[in-house]
């Protein structure tokens, strides 16, 4: 009974299909034997789902009104000056802005994708990214296509960008790119300021024909990639850039306030032009009213909350930051051990996930069922979740895997 262009779809989600599998083995064996490496949130030590005191402490204390209460539907205004702020910290391009309340990271990449891309052309990311993107080209009837995120040195590969770029827009009069930086899902990567330099570099070369260039900066994971301003310093990169280069950044509540099942978030655009923002306003309220209609309040209210109180802003960073630091902890002690045993993997910057490249991910994922492990199995390789594994758990990890693969 579906429409032609619905026939015989089927999500199937290798990260939810893990983390299922690891939930039946504790049933079995108990959590404390169990290693949990699968998902795609923060676990405190002894494998709880970490929050953060202060967020519960003011959305508890929230009026009840405020919690149910309709959000106008491109979102508070105050939240959406809050979220422009917290996004750029200190390193707010020139430029104009403007942004929309979002059904988290994940609803600002559909309306980025839904709005920013040809229905039939391809939109451009990395090999190694996150699943959903397909999902959300699919969808909205486009079609995803990817550069290699590595060389073989494992360097990020700015020819095989070039070179991808430059072939599709042989073909299509626009592009859309989408890079995951920094704490790139599912590898932990982060571009330099060179890098940068020349993604845009290739970019601006396009533009400069005709061609229109609108780029997606994810950044989901930002505020577990290191020190605020230092993470961001690359978005300055994006001040006066021509007219038919139009960026835009994903913002998401999930990770940064602990506030996954809330699913709030914003998509903002930066341009020269004032007349490019309108236009981006325009076409993204329209979306949010043709999707979600509006979305959460109580969270939107909380974080201007936060954010409008020196004193919470402050603890609220501190406690951010310790979870971070709890994170990077048990990164740190995987990519010395990998060293270690001659694991090759991915290049690790910061964030939740590590990646290891494998031939056969999902055999080796099965294998380490034995040793009661659950990881992710991808395309290209396995996805280790530092967020979700314990720092005890964590020791001897890598060496088990690098066993499982031999």
């Amino acid at each position: 009974m579906t429409a032609t262009h619905a026939a015989g779809r089927k999500l199937k989600d290798a990260i939810f299909d893990a983390n299922q599998a690891c939930n039946e083995a504790i049933k079995i064996h108990g959590k404390d034997k169990v290693t949990n490496a699968t998902i795609g949130v923060v676990l405190n030590e002894e494998g709880k789902l970490a929050t953060l005191n202060t967020v519960e402490k003011v959305f508890r204390e929230m009026d009840m009104s405020e919690l149910v209460a309709y959000a106008p539907i491109s979102g508070l205004p105050d939240y959406l000056d809050a979220v422009t702020d917290l996004t750029f910290a200190d390193n707010k391009p020139a430029g104009y802005f403007g942004a929309v309340a979002t059904a988290g990271g994940t609803g600002a990449i559909h309306h980025a994708i839904a709005n920013y891309a040809e229905r039939g052309d391809a939109v451009l990311t990395s090999d190694w990214r996150w699943g959903t993107y397909d999902l959300i080209c699919n969808e909205t009837g486009k079609h995803l296509e990817a550069f290699k995120l590595f060389d073989d040195a494992l360097n990020f590969n700015i020819n095989d960008f070039a070179v991808k770029v430059d072939a599709l827009l042989k073909k299509q009069n626009s592009l859309l790119v989408i890079i995951n930086t920094p704490a790139h899902n599912p590898t932990g990567y982060a571009l330099s300021s060179e890098e940068w330099d020349k993604v845009i570099s290739v970019l601006n070369a396009q533009v400069s024909t005709g061609k229109k260039i609108s780029l997606l900066v994810d950044i989901a994971y930002i505020d577990f990639a290191g020190e605020k301003n230092s993470t961001r310093a690359f978005m300055k990169k994006f001040s006066d850039l021509p007219e038919n280069f139009f960026v835009m950044i994903s913002f998401s509540m999930s990770k940064s306030y602990t506030f996954y099942g809330q699913r709030t978030g914003a998509l903002i655009g930066i341009s020269s032009s004032q007349k490019i923002i309108d236009e981006f306003k325009d076409v993204s309220k329209y979306s949010c009213r043709a999707t979600w209609s509006n979305i959460n309040r109580g969270a939107q209210a909380l974080l201007v909350k936060l954010n409008a109180d020196k004193d919470l802003a402050a603890h609220y960073e501190w406690e951010r930051n310790e979870l971070y630091h709890m994170v990077q902890r048990r990164a740190d002690v995987f990519v010395d051990e990998a060293k270690a045993c001659g694991l090759r993997i991915v290049p690790y910057k910061g964030g939740f996930f590590i990646a290891i490249p494998a031939d056969n991910p999902a055999a080796v994922c099965q294998k380490l069922h034995d040793d009661l492990i659950f990881a992710v199995p991808l395309k290209l390789g396995i996805r280790v979740a530092a967020c979700s594994t314990s720092f005890e758990k964590m020791h001897g990890l890598a060496e088990k895997i690098c066993r499982a693969m031999k």
